[in-house]
């Protein structure tokens, strides 16, 4: 087993990550440090490195091809640091088993996201029911409102 590394310290993660069908993020690429979470638990609180923080190098990534690299650092940019990695950081539970595992699925679920390839969207013109129906709904409100005007009293 090896030795475990000092709190704030990155140790590699040895579990490959899944993230789809044809994407699997190497475990040697994953980072996790923990650091003590904040807010409220008592004493625990004080003791324990319960908040895990996983980190993965988008730009360095042997697991992605040069177009995937670049749809994720477009559509991750704002998440990203300066080095390419995005970095996901979860305090949830008081266990960090429970946290890693966590911080493992959402990071998978970020990827994931940003992989999805939207469908160009194509121009269609209005149908001619569609233009009747708006045509007449105005028809109708002006109508409607010129009917409102001062009476005769």
């Amino acid at each position: 087993m090896a030795p475990r590394p000092p709190p704030g310290q990155y140790a590699p993660v040895e579990a490959d990550l899944p993230v789809d069908a044809r994407l699997t993020i190497p475990g040697v690429e994953l980072r996790v440090s923990t650091s003590r979470s904040g807010g409220p638990g008592g004493q625990g609180v004080n003791t324990t490195d319960s908040r895990v923080t996983l980190r993965w190098n988008v730009r360095t990534s042997a697991a992605l091809g040069e177009e995937a690299r670049a749809r994720l650092l477009e559509r991750l940019g704002p998440k990203l640091t300066l080095d390419g990695d995005v970095m996901v950081s979860v305090s949830d539970e008081r266990s960090q088993l429970v946290n890693r595992e966590r911080a493992r699925e959402r990071l998978a679920a970020m990827v994931r996201a940003a992989r999805v390839v939207a469908a160009p969207r194509r121009a269609t013109k209005p149908t001619r029911g569609s233009k009747e129906r708006r045509l007449t709904a105005k028809r109708t409100r002006s109508a409607k409102l010129r009917d409102r005007g001062a009476g005769d009293d």
